[in-house]
């Protein structure tokens, strides 16, 4: 078995403590199909590379869930720490939600499904693992 410093060891090989945004994609197979997912989840994880390799744009992570729980109008999403949640994510609009928040913060006000913001905290108000 794996111990601690393994998994923090590559957690910081990961980048986490650097990103200043998380993106959860919903990839199905409740709110739309395995293949609209799988394709949606190809198409954020190249945009997150393009993104991730521009410094004046922050850094991007992201994960691919099987279930965010709306099941409806999917592909689903939710962008942290805004907690702006996303909906009907075809390629067109993914591209503008990737283009118009992911890239510039412009919230996509009509993809937007609800909304659940956590709070910010200063980088010294949790202790480092």
């Amino acid at each position: 078995m794996a111990d601690i410093e393994s998994a923090r060891e590559k957690a910081r090989s990961r980048g986490i403590g650097d990103y200043d945004r998380h993106v959860f994609l919903c990839i199905g197979p409740d709110c739309c199909t395995e293949e609209q997912g799988q394709a949606a989840w190809a198409q954020l994880k190249k945009a997150a590379a393009r993104l991730n390799g521009s410094p004046d744009r922050g850094r991007l992570y992201r994960t691919k869930v099987g279930c965010l729980r709306i099941c409806e109008f999917g592909p689903t999403a939710v962008v942290y720490p805004e907690g702006t949640w996303y909906g009907g994510l075809t390629p067109d609009n993914l591209d503008r939600v990737i283009e118009e928040d992911l890239a510039n913060g412009r919230e996509v006000s009509d993809l937007v499904i609800g909304r659940n913001a956590l709070p910010r905290t200063a980088a010294g108000d949790s202790p480092e693992p």
